[in-house]
């Protein structure tokens, strides 16, 4: 499931002359430097058609000063985001959970589905979210595969959206066992698995083992996995939540544990907020960014470290990638 939540306004626009990098990853080192360099206002990976629809045709690139920021800062701070998000949970009979699980049972299926999917009918916005999330599975495959072939190996894609990892690993030769809290989504990971796993037309190759994939939320997860993988779903937690998520999910795996989640940092909490103050129809959940301190630190609280880490930046789309293993 990636990040669903509109994190971004309209009235700032990407700059049409960045740089997309997206390296392979690498050891992890004390003071390490980031993977990837991003020259422009880089708008959050969660903004949806509705809420960007404004900013796909412009050409103005706003200058954030920083007396722009200080002024920002104080109008954000008389918004009361608090109270749309008490009125969501209300409607939805529920807390953030049911929010997100009605979300992405419903119209937020809908529009990541195309966005996961090949179709044509996305907009600019919704391909560059395309480009930037098929780049975070490219890099997890890469990570996966480093420590050698995936045949036969265990893994757990939890919160697997429709598909789009679980269905490469089958393709590995991995063992995959894929939940998400949307059964909208698993119904359409299982389809696209049955279309997409079948035997060579020569018979020389027989088909990949299809993934087992169920209806689960983080919390009931269980069992035993050599590798755990949770990509684009620690937005829905905030930070308290999402350190007994982590270490819930570091319990479940033997070997390896990836993650993926939206960087918090002074000038994207930033972002964030101003989104907030033109939510629109369509922004049904929270958002919650997570520093990497808070994210380490809550992986050596359950005896894990971080070994190899980077960050895949497009223009919609941003997350930070990392592979923990035991200490």
């Amino acid at each position: 499931m990636a990040f669903s939540a509109s994190l971004w306004s309209s009235h700032f626009l990407p700059n049409p002359n960045r740089t997309n990098r997206f390296p392979r990853f690498s050891p992890s080192p004390a003071n390490h430097k980031p993977l990837s360099t991003t020259f422009a206002i880089p708008p959050l990976s969660t903004a949806t058609a509705a809420d960007v629809s404004g900013a796909i045709d412009g050409t103005t690139i706003a200058v954030v000063s920083g007396g722009f920021v200080a002024g920002l800062a104080a109008l954000l701070s008389l918004t009361d985001p608090e109270r749309r998000r008490r009125v969501q949970a209300e409607e939805v009979g529920g807390d953030d959970k049911e929010v997100v699980k009605e979300y992405f049972n419903n119209s937020g299926f809908q529009r990541w589905k195309k966005i996961y999917g090949e179709t044509d009918d996305v907009n600019r916005v919704q391909r560059d979210i395309r480009v930037g999330h098929a780049k975070t599975v490219e890099n997890t495959l890469l990570m996966l595969k480093d420590e050698g072939s995936l045949q036969g190996v265990t893994v757990c894609d939890a919160g697997c959206g429709t598909g789009s990892l679980s269905i490469p690993l089958a393709k590995e030769g991995a063992i995959v066992i894929a939940s998400d809290i949307s059964a909208a989504m698993v119904a359409e990971a299982e389809k696209q698995a049955k279309e997409q796993l079948v035997a060579s037309e020569d018979g020389a190759s027989p088909a990949p083992v299809l993934p087992k994939f169920v209806v689960k939320d983080l919390e009931s997860l269980d069992g035993k996995y050599d590798t755990v993988v949770c990509l684009d779903v620690l937005i829905h937690y905030p930070q308290n939540k999402a350190d007994g998520m982590i270490a819930h999910l570091a319990s479940l795996a033997e070997n390896r544990l990836i993650l993926s989640f939206a960087p918090k940092t002074f000038y994207y909490a930033l972002l964030k907020r101003v989104g907030e103050l033109f939510p629109g129809p369509s922004k049904a959940t929270r958002a919650y960014l997570h520093s990497e301190a808070d994210v380490e630190r809550a992986l050596r609280k359950v005896g894990w470290k971080i070994r190899k880490r980077g960050s895949i930046t497009t223009q919609f789309y941003f997350a930070n990638l990392i592979e923990a293993v035991p200490v």
